[in-house]
């Protein structure tokens, strides 16, 4: 290939074509889609393990679990909001995950040198930790994409990045059950410590990458700069008052809140299912874990064959309203079978959108707002908010299964919440296409600005 070749004629070559990128965005795209596989890996690593340590008390003791964990998620965030406004972007990613993995490791030590000690609470503990765990890593790795790469790059390949996720969600469960029998349950806390490292490590990669060739020559308005910039600075509350104040963010954070509620409803209903076929834990964990693996295989299609494209065709407002639309006809299927199996497909087909097209497209809308608003209110938003969704979802399972009220019932709250759900992804779309045009205006009028202009305030 010609090492002189410009992006447009890049674009004519079959390869970059096909995966929607410039030769020189190839390099960080790997990286980050590595970033992510070691994110899947640890979190997948430990899922199994979470969800059946929270049944062991019954059902009902999750909606609580999702209270803790919805107030952990709010203690949590001012102490990451005020390492954001103190450190510069690579130390507070790094006081995250180094973190998690010495609590990680904190476990580690209470299964091998107090194995008595661990009972019911410690697994509620567990449950807690890892909810909040499963959430801020995640959430620290899509906000350094928002401030890494573009608009228009988020819409390419977000989803292309994703199947790094997926191929470690995939490799995550496989990986544990060839571990877990000769190492011990506990050391698999340790190779998940392990991933997290890597992790960060790809990590200091990614923010060392040239910023023209991880931008493209083509790409005017580039949100990242070949240095560390400086400490963001700000309140540690920052992100809550952000969120608030912006209409756009506020927009965002109620697509979120509809989102968990609905995932919350199909989740109840899979415990509640799967606690009908089995009272064994281990079964439990086997039967969940087998429709993890096969949701991965359906999300890998979609991320590799469609999102991409469908974003950049159709827009992000139809990619954030197909969820909702997949998630009311699942439920009115649900309704009408009422089988295990109807469940599975529901399932699998939520999760496999909602990982496969949602997502890329969700974070894509956090390109356009600034570097502040791209760590302290997504922190707010991908935790708090999304537990508060959880919290809600649970608490109106509850209430509508008291009221005796069977999948039929269920099915007629969803419906008009998806409709809802959906009308705020469709306006979400047009939202961010115009924040995408005033941030290009403001960068080519303002020569060496990169900054995105902030969310605060009114907004469209």
């Amino acid at each position: 290939m010609n090492r002189n070749a410009t992006p447009t004629s890049d674009r004519r070559h079959l390869p970059y074509r096909l995966l929607n990128l410039h030769r020189e965005e190839v390099a960080p795209v790997l990286i980050a889609a590595l970033f992510f596989f070691c994110l899947l890996t640890a979190l997948m690593l430990l899922r199994p393990a979470r969800d059946a340590l929270g049944m062991e008390r019954g059902i009902e003791s999750i909606r609580w679990l999702f209270i803790g964990t919805a107030l952990a998620t709010l203690a949590v965030n001012p102490v990451f909001g005020w390492l954001v406004a103190r450190l510069r972007r690579l130390q507070f990613i790094g006081a995250t995950y180094g973190f998690f993995v010495a609590s990680l490791a904190g476990f580690w030590a209470l299964l091998v040198f107090a194995p008595g000690a661990v009972g019911e609470r410690s697994g509620q503990v567990f449950y807690v930790w890892f909810s909040v765990f499963n959430l801020f890593v995640t959430m620290v790795f899509w906000a350094l994409l928002a401030d890494r790469f573009t608009s228009d790059q988020g819409k390419r390949f977000f989803a292309l990045i994703s199947v790094g996720g997926t191929l470690g969600a995939i490799f995550g469960p496989w990986l544990t059950s060839r571990l877990a029998v000769p190492l011990g349950t506990p050391s698999l806390l340790l190779v998940a410590g392990g991933f997290l490292l890597v992790a960060l490590g790809t990590a200091w990669l990614l923010l060392r990458v040239v910023p023209d060739k991880a931008a493209g020559a083509a790409s005017t308005s580039a949100t990242c700069a070949a240095v560390e910039p400086a400490r963001i600075g700000g309140s540690a509350w920052a992100g809550l008052v952000a969120v608030f104040r912006s209409r756009y963010l506020t927009a965002i954070a109620g697509y979120v809140v509809l989102m968990t509620v609905m995932a919350t409803f199909i989740y109840f209903t899979r415990l509640q299912m799967v606690a009908a076929v089995t009272d064994d834990m281990d079964a439990r964990a086997a039967i969940l874990g087998s429709i993890d693996m096969w949701t991965q295989v359906a999300v890998l299609v979609l991320q590799v064959t469609l999102t991409g494209k469908l974003i950049q065709r159709f827009g992000l407002g139809v990619a954030l309203a197909i969820l909702p639309v997949a998630t009311a006809l699942g439920f009115i299927g649900l309704a009408i079978y009422g089988s295990f199996v109807v469940l599975v497909l529901l399932e699998a087909t939520n999760r496999a959108v909602q990982r496969g097209i949602t997502r890329p497209a969700r974070e894509a809308l956090f390109t356009v707002v600034s570097r502040e608003d791209k760590y302290k209110a997504k922190a707010f938003v991908d935790t708090f908010m999304y537990r508060t969704g959880d919290v809600v979802g649970a608490q109106a399972e509850g209430v509508l299964g008291r009221l005796g009220l069977a999948l039929g019932g269920l099915a007629s709250v969803v419906v008009p919440l998806a409709v809802a759900w959906a009308a705020l992804g469709l306006w979400l779309g047009r939202a961010q296409a115009r924040h995408a045009v005033a941030a290009e205006h403001e960068f080519s009028s303002t020569p060496g600005h990169h900054r995105a202009p902030s969310s605060s305030g009114k907004e469209a």
